[in-house]
Parts: C-alpha cells; structure tokens; sequence
C-alpha cells in the first residue's frame, strides 16, 4: 500500500468548505440549462467551462463565485447541489463535512424570491438522500457575509448579521451546528458582530468565524475575544503573533487551515512558506482542509499527500491530523462518538496492513 492509496482509504472529515465552492462545472453547467441562463457562462460546452474554472486571480475567482450563486435558484438546486458534494465526499472517503453556506446572500442580496424555508427544504432533501446513497453525514454551518455588515461610510449595519442568526436556528433540526463569519476580512473586523455571536453561542451553535487568512493576527484574536471563537476558519496568520500562538495553544482551539487556498489567494507565495507544520510542532490543534475545492483544483485526499509529500508528514502523524477534523466537529455527540469509533478502527487497521506491507 503506497501513501496515496493509504489516504484514500483513510476515513476523513472536512470542516471547511463552502457550498457554492464545492460546486463543480458539471453541475454549473447543468443549472444553466435548467433554469436557461446560459447566457451567464464563457461557454455552453463543459471543457471551456472546466478551463474557466482553472484559477487565475481573485476577481476571477470571486466571478465564479457569484455566477454559481447567481444559478441556484429552487429549493431543487439547493438539493443538487448537496447531493453532489456529497458524492464527490463518498469518492474520497469523507465520511463527515461541515459545509459553510450563506444564506442572506440567496434571500436578500440577490433577488431569487427564496425564502428561507425553500433554502432549508432544499438543504435537507439533499442532505437525507446523501446519507441513503452513500453513508456519510452533513451539517450546515450558516455564515454572515461581513462585507454587507457595512455601508460605504464603514458603518456597521447590523441587518445581516441577525437575519443569518435568525435562519442559523431555524435551521438547526435541519442540521446547522455552527454560526460563521465568511467574506473578505479588509474593512470588515469581527468585533461589531459580538452580539449576534453571543446569541448564537445561548442557542448552543458553534462560533466559527474565519480571521487570519486576508488580515493579520488582529482578526483571529478579535474573533476569540469578541465572538469566543470555538474554531478558527482559516488562522494562519496566528504565525505572526508569539502571544496569540500561546493564547491558541493554551485553549486548544482549533485552526481550519486550507494550504492550497492560501496559495491560491496569495496569503502564502509557496508550500514552502507555508506554516501548517510550524502551527503543529508548536502544538495548536491543526486541521486540514479544502475552501473551495474545484475552484482552486483541490481535493482534501490531495492536500493530505501535500502534508505527506511536502510537509514530510509520517502516516502515524497523518491520523492524528485526521482525527483532529472529527474531534474538532459540531455533530451531536452521538454521531461525533459513532464516526470517532469507526475511525479509530479503520485507521488502526489500515496502520496494521500498511505496516505488514513494509515488512
């Protein structure tokens, strides 16, 4: 057994990952024919939408984004959508994500007519079939778009923020676990948003904002000191601070880190700047993840063989890193317990094998 067949088989979970990101161009190009709206893509044939999705920059980036949104329209699309990420989960063997979803931006920035009970029914009906068809688990973590929390003048507005706090509980028999902050963190700090944080944590969500990925160590410790940060999207940035690492490491909270993003958006120029492996040896509670995968061509069995290939990571320390994703997750206990004891069965008999193998 190689290192790549070793991670495939691995049983993993993913914290971070967005909803419309995790969109491929089959399925873009399949909500552009249902809804006739082809008018909106580069081209109607799937190879040249593939090519447009190859990653160049962040305007290009953030119009793919906003196309894909643009394209879910009906509850329906919501479901596709789910059913979808849920497939290419059973292809890695992802057995749990929590996927980050913004709803204000479907019922009130962009004018769909959805409610949040069309958005919701959707979400589940997707959500139901993924665990029929392939066995493995979905929960929502609902975030802000911090960006439309202020005016031009910078003034925060707090409309936003307690409408997606307001859809983040409705939400929670359908699966949402966790309240977040998402968008482009320059201009947008964390600390106006404390209230709606608050709520949410009395209403037993988990507070996931992401800070430290655009902006520096300001954001990931406003998000601990303002909105009692239970995860950290993103963190990295965390590295440029000796108090905040020890501030990280003391509370064990743990960091949704996401290599390839980061080089994709230039927060790192290469893997070898990188400070995943530093955040580790210094002890804070480290994960890996994959943001938006098609959009940045990642897969999170491919950013374990990074770990391994250029990180220099031992398979020993690829469970533990592993395990870490299922430990950090805001699955009910139950569930949390259930996919823990499969994994550490599987993993210690895949350690077993690999191990025979060598010998």
């Amino acid at each position: 057994m190689n290192i790549t067949e070793f991670i495939h088989n691995l049983p993993k979970a993913e914290i971070h990952v967005h909803l419309e990101g995790a969109t491929e161009p089959e399925t873009v190009l399949e909500l552009a024919q249902r809804h006739k709206m082809l008018d909106r893509l580069p081209s109607t044939q799937l190879e040249d939408i593939r090519q447009w999705f190859v990653f160049r920059d962040f305007p290009h980036f953030l119009e793919i984004y906003l196309t894909i949104q643009d394209l879910i329209r009906t509850p329906e699309d919501f479901a596709l959508l789910t059913y979808k990420c849920a497939e290419k989960m059973a292809a890695q063997n992802i057995r749990y994500r929590e996927v980050t979803f913004t709803p204000y931006t479907h019922t009130n920035y962009l004018d769909k007519g959805l409610g949040i009970k069309d958005i919701l029914g959707g979400l589940e009906a997707g959500r139901v079939q993924a665990r029929e068809e392939f066995g493995v688990e979905i929960r929502w973590v609902f975030d802000i778009p911090r960006n439309l929390g202020f005016d031009k003048a910078g003034n925060y507005k707090p409309e936003c923020a307690e409408r997606t706090l307001e859809y983040a509980i409705e939400g929670k028999e359908q699966g949402v676990v966790g309240f977040g902050l998402g968008g482009f963190e320059v201009g947008a700090p964390p600390e106006p948003f404390a209230h709606s944080f608050s709520e949410a944590r009395a209403a037993s969500l988990l507070s996931v904002p992401h800070a430290g990925e655009t902006e520096g160590p300001a954001s990931v410790r406003g998000a601990i000191e303002a909105l009692d940060a239970d995860r950290i999207g993103h963190g990295v940035r965390a590295i440029e601070d000796s108090e905040l690492l020890l501030l990280l490491k003391e509370r064990q909270i743990p960091l949704e880190i996401n290599p390839t993003s980061n080089i994709c958006l230039h927060v790192y120029r290469s893997l070898a700047e990188h400070p995943f492996p530093h955040l580790d040896r210094m002890g804070l509670f480290v994960t890996v993840n994959t943001d938006d995968p098609p959009l940045f061509n990642a897969t999170l069995n491919g950013e374990y063989e990074l770990l391994a290939n250029v990180f220099g990571y031992q398979v020993h320390d690829l469970v533990r890193i592993a395990r870490n994703a299922f430990v950090a997750a805001g699955v009910e206990d139950e569930v949390k317990q259930r996919l823990l004891s499969e994994f550490d069965k599987q993993s210690t008999e895949l350690l077993e094998q690999l191990e025979k193998s060598d010998q």
